[in-house]
């Protein structure tokens, strides 16, 4: 009785949290999805499990899963809070029309060939279905970003009417007071050629594109987790694709009596026909070598090689995203690399030509600037090989640089020094031993019921008499 007689305030208490209750048959699979959690720590922040692709996880790699998303959803959205990884945002609702598409970039990590590289990826979303397609990419730059669309474009069948972009440098050279905008010639011509209307926002405007905003996120973290693995990156991005397609077959988030797949059709009979001729979508540049037969790309932080026959001289490039390949001035292939990405000083150096150059001229070998340009180990390799050997090694080395790349033919050379070999034969011998699938044998065990060898004493003196024989004759 006190206690009210005092009290002062009548307010409700403040609610207390709830804890979300779990259901007991998920009880097996937390730790896995503990695992899950704790090891997106140190993914990156883009590409971490959603609760939908932990319960896609689930039902794929335990046969018998029978928990409800719901569950799985109450669950980690609990655990995510106490490990502190990122939380969930919202959307706002937008009115689009067929045909209408909005395209973005994402950052994501991948493997390719067991190389870890960190890429981007582009996305085209079609806010009227929600359909969204995705492409893996290097980089972000006017070809990564060309490439991208000419594939989307094929796999629909169709162009979309009206693009909405962000003032990427890469399609915008200026924005104009009052909305204009100064275009990147090349851009302006792949748009005239596939017939669709580029749309630009307002500078630091993300949300006026809010659609594919939100498809960056959902295709990132339902289709790029975990980090992507695959040997060849053309292949992985017609798998996805593919993936996309299978994704539209789900009810659309604000019309659940349809699917994604059903709106799409009003989109793609809206779609603009594709271009008789497809579109060059490589830039070309021309570029001067220096004594060596490089040059430099990316105010001089990418130096690429030719070949030493073509030092000092003009050259075609031609650029991909993936790939710079080098033109003599009669648009005949020299050369391709890998191109290289970020702001690091890199080097791609492609080794051939310039072995198969100084393979000619062996002896001349010590006072060609290629020399200098060899790895330490080599050049130790060379100065050990007889100058009456040096020839052949070094076209053993041209063969086994094309067969599998320089490094293995350095990798090579490494176990010859260690065994002190200096000639063409042990250099092919020992490559096999490194890059040929040998089988090794098991040691021969010899037991009870195998036949004894009978050791006979040596008689020469037949032999000998067929040797005088056959001199006297």
């Amino acid at each position: 009785v006190r206690k009210y007689l005092d009290m002062t305030d009548f307010n409700d208490p403040d609610p207390m949290p709830k804890e979300p209750a779990v259901c007991p048959k998920l009880e097996p699979y937390k730790a896995k999805i503990d695992e899950w959690l704790c090891e997106d720590k140190s993914a990156p922040r883009k590409q971490r499990h959603t609760a939908k692709r932990v319960f896609e996880r689930l039902g794929d790699e335990f046969p018998g899963f029978d928990c409800s998303e719901r569950t799985v959803r109450t669950y980690v959205a609990k655990r995510k809070v106490e490990l502190a990884l990122k939380k969930p945002e919202g959307y706002i609702p937008l009115v689009h029309q067929p045909g209408e598409a909005q395209a973005d970039f994402g950052a994501a990590d991948y493997v390719e060939a067991g190389i870890q590289r960190s890429g981007k990826y582009f996305v085209l979303d079609f806010p009227y279905s929600n359909a969204g397609f995705i492409q893996l990419q290097p980089g972000e730059n006017l070809e990564c970003l060309m490439e991208s669309m000419v594939s989307i474009f094929n796999h629909i069948g169709g162009v979309p009417i009206e693009i909405w972009f962000d003032n990427a440098s890469s399609m915008v050279t200026d924005v104009i007071r009052g909305g204009g905008r100064n275009l990147v010639d090349r851009f302006v011509r792949f748009s005239e050629h596939y017939s669709f209307t580029p749309v630009f926002m307002n500078p630091a405007s993300g949300n006026e594109k809010g659609a594919v905003e939100a498809k960056v996120r959902y295709s990132r973290n339902n289709l790029l987790v975990p980090v992507p693995r695959f040997l060849s990156l053309k292949a992985y991005n017609e798998e996805l694709l593919t993936k996309c397609d299978k994704d539209e077959d789900r009810a659309h988030y604000r019309h659940p009596d349809e699917t994604i797949e059903d709106r799409f059709k009003q989109d793609s009979k809206v779609l603009r026909r594709l271009p008789a001729k497809p579109f060059d979508t490589a830039k070309y540049e021309r570029v001067t070598t220096d004594k060596w037969g490089k040059f430099t790309l990316n105010a001089g932080k990418h130096s690429y090689s030719a070949a030493p026959e073509f030092a000092g001289q003009e050259l075609w490039i031609k650029l991909t995203a993936e790939y710079v390949t080098v033109l003599d001035l009669n648009q005949c292939e020299i050369v391709t690399h890998r191109r290289l990405y970020g702001d690091d000083v890199q080097e791609s150096m492609a080794w051939l030509p310039y072995l198969k150059a100084i393979s000619r001229k062996p002896r001349s070998l010590r006072n060609t600037e290629i020399y200098s340009m060899l790895p330490e180990n080599m050049r130790t390799f060379l100065n050990r090989c007889q100058n009456t050997e040096r020839g052949r090694v070094l076209k053993m080395l041209c063969e086994l640089t094309e067969r599998t790349g320089f490094d293995s033919a350095v990798q090579t050379v490494n176990q010859a020094i260690l065994y002190n070999a200096t000639d063409p034969e042990s250099l092919k011998t020992l490559y096999r031993r490194l890059y040929s699938d040998v089988p090794v044998l098991a040691p021969l065990e010899i037991t009870d019921t195998m036949p004894k060898v009978v050791q006979f004493p040596a008689n020469l003196e037949s032999y000998d008499s067929l040797l005088r024989k056959k001199v006297t004759t």
